[in-house]
């Protein structure tokens, strides 16, 4: 299983940071913009992915904070 954290609309509204394979939530927001800030730490911290979901739940970013293996040419 990879690392990651995903930012995700919360349950009872806002939006929650929840990591990959969790049941629950690590931390629940107002915003997005708030939300995103604490799991783009924690994917710092942790040399993972940070993955930011749209209302419908797909995926509307995401960004790489460990080692990439195959990062870009130039």
């Amino acid at each position: 299983m990879s690392k990651g954290q995903h930012v995700v609309p919360a349950i009872r509204g806002g939006w929650s940071v929840r990591a990959t394979g969790a049941a629950r939530a690590s931390k629940t927001f107002p915003t997005q913009e708030a939300a995103i800030k604490h799991g783009k730490a924690l994917a710092q911290k942790e040399g993972a992915e940070l993955y930011i979901h749209r209302t419908d739940g797909t995926i509307r970013s995401r960004n790489s904070y460990g080692n990439d293996p195959f990062p870009p040419k130039g």
